[in-house]
């Protein structure tokens, strides 16, 4: 590992204040959700008094398929609320896993529930498993609401096949957004086949108060933090570009002026999804991280050229309108829970990650960054990084590849060559995929617990 060492002289020395890291809801929530799909079987189970024929338990087990998708869409759609409770606390990049997850359960319950009740139908009007689409077309013009639940259930088919891995890495990000948006007219047409078709909900007028009450509270956190927030902070803030500045080839830091930006609560290592109100790009919104400490009257993104979007970055003119929504993420200070802390980047990784160098409260000594990237021409924010960390007597690290190509070694053993202590560090961490997971497994062989090892991804 080719290293670079920066500090010695403190001249902006900071004592540590202990932070008392905040505990991740993650389990509790699960729980709940647990809970909640208990819930639903119990309303099945309540009304289902026996179930004697092969038709019956076919026409039952479609049931409850279809009680479960409609439960899981409305987390589905939870998921996509943006609350701050669970972008802050659980972390952006895990409530999209779990909206990725919950989106695939949802999907293959809802294939279920279709094919299971057309088929228990089929049967019961004397029709072979081979007339279910006989029976799916009679049932779409008779039973009410039909046609919508089938709009409803043919867009969350696309959607679930654009939102496979292969399909949408071939898709510009923005047609994969715009298409995913979607899900929010699936799910309203789908619902109402829930209350009107069935009687899960007609002999139990508790619980169809309880599916009325779950659907709207979703919709009232979705209209709040997607609409209505979003709107009341850009009137408040009025932000604008104020300039573009080139940091490396490749690499463009945009700088965004505004009114009270220290009242949008953003902290170092968080992100917003940005969309600048310039020809071509009024509707696209992508999620960049503040490569510095937030100011009253400037924040800063520092962006890689990789897509049509961030590519043009560099064209914006000084006062482009930007509307932002934010702020996102929890790889913040408070996941702090030791007094050294190790910042990994890896390429643009580095904007949240120096965001954190210039912020994270410590003495001489207690900050190290170790920087990732192909050549030292790729090591964006270089000089600022090395000015902090004289400033700080914090050290700095990089790794790059030889001049033949050789890739540095970050394994668990040259990580313990350079910090002897680093079992007694916490680690934050941004990269990309393949990069944070084999330096994950090096911490881990360094001895760093996984509960101090922090990571986002904002690939979302």
């Amino acid at each position: 590992m080719t290293t670079t060492l920066a500090g010695g002289r403190a001249a902006r020395r900071q004592t540590m204040r202990r932070i008392r890291p905040r505990r991740s809801p993650a389990v509790p929530l699960l729980l709940a959700v647990a809970a909640g799909a208990a819930g639903v079987v119990w309303l099945w189970w309540m009304n289902t008094p026996s179930i004697p024929d092969t038709d019956g338990k076919i026409l039952n087990a479609g049931r409850i398929t279809g009680l479960l998708a409609g439960y899981l869409m409305a987390l589905v759609v939870l998921q996509m609320a943006r609350v701050p409770a669970l972008e802050r606390r659980v972390g952006s990049d895990r409530v999209a896993r779990w909206h990725a997850m919950s989106g695939r359960y949802t999907l293959c319950l809802v294939v279920a529930h279709v094919f299971l009740t057309m088929w228990g139908y089929a049967l019961q009007s004397g029709r072979s498993l081979g007339g279910i689409v006989q029976q799916t077309i009679s049932s779409v013009d008779e039973l009410p609401d039909m046609g919508k639940a089938a709009i409803g259930t043919g867009l969350l088919v696309v959607i679930g096949l654009v939102s496979i891995g292969p399909v949408r890495r071939l898709m510009p990000y923005d047609t994969w957004y715009h298409v995913h948006l979607f899900t929010y007219a699936a799910v309203f047409l789908t619902f109402w086949h829930q209350i009107t078709t069935g009687n899960d909900f007609a002999v139990e007028p508790a619980a169809k108060t309880f599916w009325y009450a779950l659907y709207g509270a979703v919709t009232a956190l979705v209209v709040w933090y997607r609409i209505l927030t979003p709107i009341r902070l850009n009137l408040r803030h009025k932000m604008r570009v104020e300039a573009v500045i080139e940091e490396s080839p490749g690499i463009v830091s945009v700088l965004i002026g505004g009114k009270k930006l220290h009242r949008m609560g953003a902290e170092a290592g968080q992100f917003f999804r940005w969309r600048f109100l310039a020809p071509g790009m009024r509707f696209s919104s992508h999620p960049y991280s503040l490569s510095a400490a937030p100011r009253p009257d400037l924040l800063r993104i520092t962006v890689k050229a990789i897509g049509d979007h961030s590519a043009r970055l560099r064209e914006l003119e000084p006062g482009t309108r930007v509307w932002a929504e934010g702020p996102y993420g929890a790889l913040t200070a408070s996941r702090r829970s030791q007094g050294k802390v190790l910042l990994v980047a890896g390429g643009v990784g580095i904007t949240p990650m120096r965001a954190l160098f210039e912020t994270l409260p410590g003495a001489a000594g207690d900050i190290t960054l170790l920087y990732r990237a192909n050549s030292t021409e790729d090591l964006a924010l270089w000089d600022e990084l090395a000015k902090i960390a004289d400033e700080r007597g914090a050290r700095l690290m990089y790794a790059v590849n030889s001049p033949d190509g050789e890739r540095p070694d970050i394994s668990a053993d040259s990580l313990k060559r350079k910090i002897a202590d680093i079992d007694r560090h916490d680690v934050f961490m941004c990269g990309p995929p393949g990069f944070a997971q084999s330096v994950y497994e090096a911490l881990r062989g360094a001895g760093v617990p996984a509960r101090r090892i922090h990571h986002e991804s904002f690939e979302m």
